[in-house]
């Protein structure tokens, strides 16, 4: 018999003997990820400029929950990211998850219209200032649903695919990061990824406040980008699969489908598992996202137990 579609995900998201429900990690979703850091560290401050801390940060967030649901968005509802100045759309991010929704992120908005996805997310006001929008609003916010592990966290739209990625998802990929890196708590950290990609979801928004670094772009200890960096202190990332031979111990490989990143140089990053064919990029793990919105593309990409990409 036939496995389902279903049964085929969860064994690709499958290390070895090791499942997904198997390993732990400190936080039940995203929306909680914040509020945990605040229980022991709520004077610490996370973003250098302006010096917010994370109870700052988490008053913002709240904030934003009332201001969204104002909008009228609800639990489990998919919403459009809007770019804001930073940090707004990372507490724009964190609000939405605190309302217990979801977020719609665009890789390119000119080639993909914001209207042409309004059928199944909804739009908040594009170019306004959050955190003006958000300051007459109370900074305790009881959300309604507090999403689950195995929940719709995140859907990455490009031009040719639309990907699903769970709050487990998100949580288990900043922590390989953490690992990786070996990341020490109050490092300085700086990114210049743009809010376009599941990377900067993962490396911008949620690792600094899980690892409890600095966000700083004065003299950081490490930086991130896509573009070329400075190996004494930087990691590049890195979407080019087919060129995986080439990558260096400071290369991050980054793919949306197994969250963010699968591997650190030739390593593969914490329960992870890849092998590259001729023309496929064979993937296993708990990183592996929860699928397509594409049917299609689930039942062509999901087979022998892992997930199977063209080079």
């Amino acid at each position: 018999m036939t496995a389902s579609l279903a049964d085929r995900i969860y064994r690709a998201q499958c290390i070895g003997n090791v499942e997904p429900i198997e390993y732990m990690v400190p936080y039940p979703s995203t929306q909680s990820l914040i509020e945990g850091q605040n229980i022991k560290f709520s004077d610490q401050i996370i973003y250098k400029k302006k010096n917010i801390t994370n109870l700052r940060f988490y008053e913002f967030v709240q904030q934003t929950a009332h201001w969204l649901d104002g909008l009228g968005i609800q639990p489990k509802d998919r919403v459009i990211i809007q770019q804001l100045e930073f940090p707004q759309t990372e507490i724009l991010l964190f609000g939405i998850w605190h309302l217990g929704a979801i977020g719609v992120l665009i890789e390119n908005e000119i080639i993909i219209p914001i209207d042409k996805i309004k059928n199944f997310a909804k739009k908040i006001p594009a170019k306004i200032n959050l955190i003006s929008e958000i300051k007459s609003f109370p900074t305790f916010f009881d959300p309604k649903y507090k999403a689950l592990l195995s929940d719709e966290a995140l859907v990455f739209i490009t031009k040719d695919k639309s990907i699903r990625l769970s709050h487990y998802n998100l949580l288990v990929n900043t922590n390989s990061i953490q690992k990786a890196l070996d990341l020490k708590v109050r490092t300085k950290l700086s990114c210049n990824l743009q809010p376009v990609s599941t990377a900067w979801v993962v490396f911008k928004a949620m690792l600094p406040i899980y690892a409890g670094c600095l966000y700083t772009e004065s003299n950081p200890d490490i930086i991130f980008s896509f573009s070329d960096v400075n190996q004494k202190n930087g990691f590049q990332l890195r979407n080019d699969w087919e060129n995986l031979e080439e990558f260096e111990n400071h290369h991050f490989g980054i793919c949306p489908e197994n969250t963010a990143a699968f591997c650190l140089g030739d390593s593969p990053v914490h329960l992870t598992h890849y092998e590259k064919g001729k023309s496929e990029l064979k993937i296993q793990g708990h990183s592996v996202m929860m699928g397509y919105l594409n049917d299609k593309a689930n039942e062509i990409g999901f087979r022998d137990d892992a997930l199977y990409l063209m080079l």
